[in-house]
């Protein structure tokens, strides 16, 4: 077990670890928007409040959660140190690969900061009051669920929040925008036939998952404050 600590501790293992993590969190938010979207549903939240309610009461998605949290932590971790260590070396081909790295590659860790600080605030206002039970409940075919849906419009009817919320998700655009290709060319998975086809669909990625997102609460805003 040394050895694996070792390797986990090392540089090469470390970028491994963001690697893996960060493509696990990848494909994990295209999950989370499909369930987003039924936000926007015409039913006042109906749809949304039983996926909530599948989300948090199954035991299979429970578990996966739980890794899903270990993981986000992981990365996070990782990448905070990984910045600070090619902060202070100057020459790590990680954070610096020279003039015509881009200025997302630049800038991964303050990109990464402005996305713990988007995931506490965002656990805060759905996770952490779902857990502790001050969301309002209602009865859907019988059966009595948190009214997430009601905290969402709740959040969203604030303009600074949607501010918050669009200005998180352009950070995340451009997190995404190297970390996509990143995580593939740390693992090793580079070739002249297919790197261009990652970088093609990473850059799709980090444009239109950030961007749906993004339109989640402006649309929110729309309906309920203009409406």
């Amino acid at each position: 077990m040394k050895w694996l600590l070792n390797f986990l501790t090392s540089s090469i293992g470390q970028k491994l670890v963001m690697s893996l993590t960060g493509l696990f969190l990848i494909t994990f938010l295209i999950v989370h928007l499909i369930g987003n979207i039924q936000l926007l549903y015409g039913d006042n939240g109906v749809a949304f409040n039983v996926y909530a309610k599948f989300m948090t009461g199954n035991p299979l998605i429970k578990t996966v959660s739980w890794g899903l949290y270990f993981f986000i932590l992981l990365h996070a971790v990782q990448g905070i140190i990984l910045w600070l260590k090619n902060k202070s070396a100057k020459g790590s081909q990680y954070a610096v690969q020279g003039k015509n790295s881009s200025w997302a590659s630049k800038n991964m860790g303050p990109l990464g900061m402005i996305m713990l600080i988007f995931l506490i605030i965002h656990m805060y206002q759905f996770w952490l009051k779902m857990k502790l039970g001050t969301v309002t409940p209602v009865t859907i075919d019988g059966v009595e669920v948190q009214n997430l849906y009601a905290q969402v419009v709740y959040v969203f009817t604030n303009p600074l929040f949607v501010i918050f919320y669009v200005v998180c998700m352009v950070a995340i655009a451009f997190h995404l925008a190297h970390g996509f290709q990143s995580a593939f060319q740390s693992l090793g998975l580079n070739h002249k036939k297919y790197t261009p086809i990652i970088k093609f669909v990473g850059l799709a990625y980090s444009i239109l998952v950030p961007l749906g997102f993004a339109l989640i609460p402006i649309v929110m805003y729309m309906k309920f404050v203009f409406n």
